[in-house]
């Protein structure tokens, strides 16, 4: 039961991580200067860094049997 509820989490993050894979690719075929290439490269990075991140705490929540985030407050 808890593998249906991980499936949309991480559906969503691998595909975050295929368009965010893409938008790099086009940020390095653009003809700029390389250090403006790596200034253009830390956003679409750190959002996947942080779309990994926020997947491992909700199937880390799923795991624990915490469903509902609203019960905390």
């Amino acid at each position: 039961m808890k593998i249906k509820k991980m499936i949309a989490p991480i559906i969503i993050t691998c595909l975050l991580i295929m368009y965010f894979s893409l938008f790099i690719l086009g940020i390095i075929n653009i003809p700029d200067p390389l250090w403006v290439k790596i200034i253009m490269l830390i956003i679409p990075l750190g959002l996947m860094g942080v779309s990994i991140f926020v997947l491992v705490e909700r199937i880390k929540e799923i795991r624990s049997g915490e469903e509902d985030d609203i019960s905390k407050y």
